[in-house]
């Protein structure tokens, strides 16, 4: 769910079986996408996963970087997320979004090569849009709390929102590939 020039494309890894099954992104009970993209200011009310179309409205999208349904993203081969990541730059440079925040810094570590990579802002452009990194929403990431992951998000949202992001990135930033 995307359209061209947005202010964030969000990017999960890929859908979960409970998200496959009822085709709305982020979907599992378990999941804290929802939740904490309304607490970090980027809606003003919570949504639902069926109401994943309403982002649009916010300036907000959603894409994979794989389609495949699996029962966890551990089950993606390396070279799938390589793949998705590839085809997300095509979808990126097409729909010029200001910024992409990948959520899953594992799948993004292996997508595009950078075993170092840490959560928030990178210095690179993907398709001409800013590059943020933010922790996986799923309840099953113990690694991050809900209020970390609001904290990264509500990152994003001042730099998207204070004006900052710009179409084509800012001086010094070169492309991930």
């Amino acid at each position: 769910m995307a359209a061209p020039g947005l202010d964030v494309l969000f990017c999960g890894i890929n859908p979960g079986r409970w998200s496959g099954a009822v085709g709305h992104h982020f979907a599992h009970p378990g999941n804290r996408f929802w939740k904490a993209l309304h607490l970090a200011g980027f809606t003003d009310r919570q949504l639902e996963p069926a109401g994943d179309r309403l982002l649009l409205s916010y300036g907000i999208g959603i894409t994979n970087l794989v389609e495949r349904t699996t029962a966890a993203a551990a089950d993606l081969a390396p070279d799938e997320l390589r793949r998705g990541a590839l085809s997300l730059e095509r979808k990126l440079g097409l729909l010029r979004p200001l910024s992409v925040a990948f959520l899953g810094m594992g799948a993004f570590r292996v997508a595009f090569g950078r075993p170092r990579a840490g959560p928030g802002r990178q210095h690179e452009l993907c398709g001409g849009a800013d590059v943020w990194v933010l922790p996986n929403p799923s309840g099953l990431q113990a690694a991050y709390g809900l209020d970390q992951v609001v904290d990264h998000l509500q990152a994003l949202r001042r730099f998207v929102h204070d004006g900052r992001s710009c179409a084509g990135g800012l001086p010094g930033q070169r492309a991930l590939r």
